[in-house]
C-alpha cells in the first residue's frame, strides 16, 4: 500500500500538498525549490488565484507576517503547509533560516498579511538575500490594494506614483507632501484610519485642490469610494471617527498640462492687485490646483517686488 500524501520535501525540493476548493480536494503540483512570492486577498478570501492556492499547498514553508491571518486563508482551502512568522520585528533572525531552509532544495513561499508583498511590506531583503545567494525567486502575481485603487479611482493611470505610508508626524509628512507636489504623475498612498484626515488635510494645503479618490477597505464589507478634491475629502473624513485601511489616489497638477510659469505669475500679479497676498494665493491655488504653499513663495516674491515699486514712486511723490 503506497503512503498517504504529505507536506513534506522529498529530498529533491519539491512538496506535494493538498488544497480544497468547493469541496473537491485537489493535488497541488510539484513545486520547484525557491522563494515564491505570493499575493494573497486584500479582503475577500475569493480573490485569491488557483495558482497562489497550488503554490501554498505544495510549498515546503510559508512564511508569513502573522501566523493567524494567514491561517485563516489557509483553513478556507483546506492547506496544511507549515507556516513561520517573518516580519518587520523578526526578519533579522528569521532570514537566515529561511536562507537555510532555500540551500536545503525547499520551497518557501512568503505572504504578506494581504496583497503583494514588498508592496509596503516586508520581504525585500529577503528577496535580495536569496538572488545574491543563487536561489530562484519567481512571482505569483495576483491582488494588489495599490492596482485595485488605480482601477476604481477614475484618475489617470498612464503614469503614478506609489508614495506607501506618509510619516505620521505631522512636520516630516508635510516635508514629504512637498517633495510629492514636484512630480508630474498621479499619486497612490495607503493610510490608516485614525490618521486619513491629517493627511487629507496636509496633503489639501500641500497640493492644492486636486481631485483625488479615497478608496476604503476594498473588497471587504464595508467598500466604499469617495471622490471630490483634497479639502472637501478632508472635511468629509474630519467630521467622521475612521476606521479600516485607506488608499488614496491623487490625480496629477494640472499645471503640467494647462498653465505654465508664466500663465501663473501673470495669474498671482492679477490677484495681488485685488487683494491680500492670502487671498490671492488661495484664488490661483482654486484656479490652477497648484499646492498654496508653492504659490505662497511665489506670490511673496511678487508682492516684494511691487511693494518696492510703489514705495518709490510714493517717496517721489513726497518730494
Amino acid at each position: 500500500m503506497s503512503p498517504p500524501p504529505t507536506n513534506r520535501p522529498d529530498l529533491r525540493g519539491r512538496a506535494r500538498g493538498r488544497l480544497t476548493i468547493q469541496n473537491i480536494e485537489i493535488e497541488a503540483p510539484r513545486l520547484a525549490p525557491g522563494l515564491h512570492v505570493v499575493a494573497t486577498p486584500i479582503g475577500n478570501l475569493g480573490d485569491v488565484t488557483l495558482r497562489a492556492l497550488g503554490t501554498l499547498a505544495a510549498a515546503d514553508l510559508i512564511a508569513c507576517e502573522d501566523t493567524r491571518v494567514t491561517h485563516k486563508l489557509l483553513e478556507r482551502y483546506g492547506i496544511h503547509t507549515p507556516l513561520t512568522p517573518y516580519h518587520d520585528h523578526n526578519a533579522a533572525t528569521a532570514r537566515p533560516l529561511l536562507l537555510r531552509r532555500l540551500a536545503e532544495g525547499a520551497a518557501v513561499a512568503l505572504v504578506s498579511d494581504a496583497g503583494t508583498p514588498l508592496i509596503s511590506d516586508p520581504g525585500f531583503k529577503l528577496v535580495r538575500a536569496a538572488q545574491d545567494a543563487g536561489y530562484t525567486v519567481a512571482a505569483v502575481p495576483g491582488p494588489s490594494a495599490l492596482l485595485a485603487a488605480l482601477a476604481v479611482a477614475g484618475l489617470p493611470t498612464d503614469q503614478f506614483h506609489f508614495a506607501g505610508f506618509l510619516p505620521p508626524k505631522p512636520a516630516a509628512r508635510r516635508a514629504r507632501i512637498a517633495d510629492l507636489a514636484r512630480i508630474p504623475a498621479t499619486i497612490v498612498l495607503f493610510e490608516t484610519g485614525p490618521r486619513i484626515a491629517a493627511t487629507l488635510a496636509d496633503l489639501a494645503t500641500g497640493l492644492g485642490r486636486r481631485q483625488a479618490a479615497l478608496c476604503h477597505e476594498l473588497t471587504k464589507l464595508h467598500e466604499h469610494v469617495r471622490r471630490g478634491d483634497l479639502e472637501v475629502l478632508a472635511q468629509s473624513c474630519a467630521a467622521e471617527q475612521q476606521r479600516g485601511e485607506n488608499v488614496l489616489v491623487v490625480a496629477p497638477p494640472p499645471l503640467a498640462d494647462s498653465h505654465t510659469a508664466e500663465d501663473v505669475e501673470a495669474l498671482l500679479r492679477e490677484a495681488l492687485a485685488r487683494g491680500s497676498l492670502k487671498d490671492a494665493v488661495a484664488e490661483v491655488a482654486d484656479t490652477t490646483g497648484m499646492p498654496r504653499r508653492q504659490l505662497y513663495q511665489r506670490a511673496l516674491s511678487l508682492a516684494k517686488q511691487t511693494g518696492g515699486e510703489m514705495t518709490g514712486k510714493t517717496d517721489g511723490n513726497a518730494s
